[in-house]
């Protein structure tokens, strides 16, 4: 049995008081590359080395299925690409897989390019405002034209408060008797009941115009309505569709906006970097908005994207649970076991990265990216389940980011806490405010 607390864990993963950040690098200095810990009355381990990790998300995927987690995620996402199991994840991932090819993906940029020029546009010279809402409002925009072929700019507001409704409520779907917690007045659970009407409100409302309309947009969403069911005899229902779409709606902005986000405090905390990536964007794009073109001659700015979501990946840990009894490492795991691996804790291992907890893009060499292991870093996931929209957020990431900064530079407002929040993904608890200062190309 590997080591591990001896006490319980449950209040400090999922309790009001909870820092599973914290707690979960703690195990791994104190405990080394397996943790062994009871969350309830479940058998947890976390794993901490890129070798026990691939094994799970890769060699042996198939004697593992999605945790507690995902599980209770249902409640929002449905039966979505997210959520669901083979054989059924396997359908509905060849079903998406056309919205997400390269060549599709080279269609999305102007979109991009076009929301970067709007969202840098009403930034206004010593204004200051919440860079999480701000990216939340650009990254939902971009998702609801090229997936959807929708403008949901309007609907940001709504949309990114229902969303945070959702997530702050989602620690208590994960204690024990959360069915029964579910049908108590609990304010927070309250809004977050009413939060998901309003997504479901939203989204079905697209649904419906389509089906209306009867035009195929070449959009996800024309492909969702003109598909068929796995016997060939139907289409996908309302419901299908609903869940597919709530899940890319979700996931498609919110991971984005937050590596954004994290990433414009880290640029505002490291003058250096900052300096080297403007003298960048001054020499390949001028005073214009990043283009697709653009995009093979900004490494740098590659560079600095990478290291951001070293230290805050949004996607901050992934879980699995075992199938049936297996081995892991040295150690032998009883079947429904949890096993958590966090991408947190291990792209912080100073046996992978010197100086972990310093940002620093330079780091990411052609060299050192060649050396390093598989699954030192890998805040997409990896496996079957790797996140479908991959090559999607990174042209996202490049071209908003590289549209932005090229004329803007942003400050932390003096005396603003900036605290990690691990929910579903990783956010700022209180926001990330901040002042926008105009630049002139050098």
């Amino acid at each position: 049995m590997p080591k591990g607390p001896r006490l319980p864990v449950l209040g400090a993963l999922v309790g009001p008081g909870r820092n599973p950040l914290w707690l979960f690098s703690r195990f791994a200095r104190d405990y080394g590359d397996v943790t062994f810990f009871k969350l309830g009355g479940e058998h947890c381990y976390l794993l901490n080395h890129p070798q026990l990790i691939r094994d799970v998300l890769v060699t042996h995927q198939n004697n593992f299925t999605k945790s507690r987690g995902l599980e209770r995620a249902k409640k929002l996402l449905g039966e979505g690409l997210l959520t669901s199991e083979a054989p059924v994840h396997l359908r509905q991932r060849r079903l998406l897989q056309p919205a997400f090819h390269r060549d599709r993906i080279a269609g999305y940029a102007q979109v991009m390019s076009d929301n970067a020029a709007r969202m840098r546009q009403r930034w206004q010279d010593g204004a200051a405002f919440d860079v999480s809402k701000e990216m939340m409002r650009v990254t939902l925009a971009i998702v609801g034209k090229t997936l959807f072929d929708t403008d949901v700019e309007s609907d940001a507001d709504e949309v990114g408060g229902a969303v945070t409704d959702v997530l702050e409520s989602f620690w208590l779907n994960l204690l024990p008797g959360a069915d029964f917690l579910e049908k108590l007045p609990i304010p927070k659970l309250r809004r977050a009941q009413a939060a998901r009407r309003r997504l479901d409100r939203l989204i079905y409302t697209m649904i419906a115009d389509r089906r209306a309309s009867g035009r195929d947009h070449g959009d996800l969403l024309s492909t969702l309505v003109a598909a068929q069911d796995e016997e060939g005899t139907g289409g996908l229902s309302d419901e299908q569709i609903r869940d597919e779409a709530m899940t890319l709606l979700l996931a498609g902005h919110e991971t984005t906006a937050n590596a954004l986000s994290w990433t414009w405090y880290l640029l505002s905390q490291n003058r250096e970097a900052e300096a080297r990536l403007h003298e960048e964007l001054d020499r390949v794009i001028g005073g214009r908005v990043a283009v697709m073109a653009d995009v093979p001659n900004l490494p740098y700015t590659e560079r600095v994207i990478t290291e951001s979501m070293r230290l805050y990946p949004p996607a901050w840990v992934v879980g699995r649970r075992a199938i049936a009894d297996c081995t892991i490492g040295e150690y032998n795991v009883p079947a429904r076991s949890i096993l958590f691996m966090s991408p947190f804790v291990v792209q912080r291992d100073a046996r992978f990265f010197a100086e972990p907890l310093c940002f620093s893009p330079e780091r990411w060499t052609p060299e050192f990216k060649a050396a390093l292991p598989k699954f030192a870093y890998f805040p997409f996931g990896g496996g079957a389940r790797q996140c479908i929209g991959e090559h999607f957020a990174w042209m996202e990431l490049l071209l908003v980011l590289a549209s932005a900064a090229q004329r803007w530079r942003l400050r932390l407002v003096p005396n603003h806490p900036v605290v990690p929040q691990p929910l579903i993904t990783l956010r700022a608890k209180h926001g990330i405010k901040m002042t926008a200062h105009a630049r002139r190309m050098q």
